[in-house]
């Protein structure tokens, strides 16, 4: 697949287990590299006007993001939340030269807006309200930024320690305590449940997890 897109004829700027960056990366190629892996979920692509990130996720990358997603999914649920969850969604603009795929995203305030949609167009369709963003082994680009160039509202990043918000403000992150989005889930429960996770089956675990949002519903 890679020599057939001349990526094997690359040199790779760096390289690591599960990573390698390479340079020279035309978009066309990217495009071609992100259609051909839709059949083959596992490597995520991140593309940098020319520099190409193509990782392949370790356990722990995969488990935390999907645990992450589990929360905020249940959480809307008992909230009656409409969301639209479309996962690792290929999120790219050619006129920024700029793409990637979020570990988890959703559609929450839009939702309405995407609803059915087949295809997005992120040049004049909205991005993803939430992006979440496993940041166990740090990235060789700078993912931020390219969230906060293609307009992701908000961001969780999680380090495997602690989770971080972050809202897009004049196009540059701002860190919040909490998110406005879903205020009703803290940084620190978050980081709570996962370390739960780590010692429960998880279907008992996103039951616990139910139980405790509605005890706070309760409570207000």
């Amino acid at each position: 697949m890679s020599s057939a897109l001349g990526i094997g004829k690359t040199t790779p700027l760096s390289q690591s287990a599960n990573r390698v960056l390479l340079r020279n990366i035309s978009w066309q190629t990217y495009e071609a590299l992100v259609k051909e892996l839709e059949a083959q979920p596992g490597i995520r692509l991140t593309y940098d006007r020319g520099q190409l990130e193509v990782m392949t996720p370790l356990i722990p990358h995969e488990s935390n993001k999907k645990l992450i997603g589990r929360l905020v999914e249940a959480l809307t649920e008992e909230l009656s939340i409409e969301i639209r969850s479309l996962g690792s969604l290929t999120c790219k603009r050619e006129d920024l030269a700029r793409g990637l795929e979020p570990d988890q995203c959703y559609y929450i305030q839009n939702e309405q807006v995407v609803r059915g949609m087949q295809e997005i167009d992120f040049s004049q369709d909205p991005l993803p309200d939430l992006a979440i963003e496993i940041d166990i082994t740090s990235s060789s680009i700078n993912r931020m930024e390219i969230y906060a160039d293609l307009g992701v509202p908000e961001v969780w990043r999680y380090d495997g320690k602690s989770l971080k918000i972050y809202i897009l403000e004049n196009k540059t992150y701002k860190e919040c305590d909490a998110s406005p989005t879903l205020p009703q889930l803290p940084p620190a429960e978050i980081v709570r449940f996962l370390e739960l996770s780590k010692t429960m089956g998880e279907t008992s675990w996103i039951r616990l997890f139910r139980q405790w949002v509605r005890s706070k519903i309760q409570q207000t």
